[in-house]
């Protein structure tokens, strides 16, 4: 039985040794801009993004973002610095879930 695929959102940051310059960062953006990914950080010795993969798995997810990451720093030129951190994949289920949590806090109308 195959698993559907489902949309995942993962956020990947490298860090480095330099400030990164805006057109850098704007780069990297439109290297992502496909996988309805921003980019981050102008002025600093971190650069990252938040894109959105189709994978099955949460694991699945993280390894795709990790492709997708690198793929993006190649195509924009910048240094390819170790990754530093990843977040946990967050399928739109998750991201549903926590709507509802906070929707069913006491006090809350």
């Amino acid at each position: 039985m195959t698993m559907t695929e489902v949309s995942w959102s993962v956020a990947i940051e490298a860090t480095g040794d330099r400030a990164l310059s805006r057109e850098e960062i704007v780069e990297l953006a439109d290297a992502v801009a496909r996988y309805d990914g921003v980019a981050s950080g102008i002025g600093s010795t971190t650069y990252g993004v938040q894109i959105v993969v189709q994978a099955a798995t949460r694991d699945d997810a993280a390894e795709r973002a990790r492709e997708v990451f690198a793929e993006a720093v190649g195509r924009s030129g910048l240094p390819p610095w170790p990754i530093s951190r990843i977040a946990t994949p967050l399928s739109e289920a998750d991201e549903l879930e926590e709507l509802v949590q906070v929707d069913e806090q006491p006090g809350r109308a």
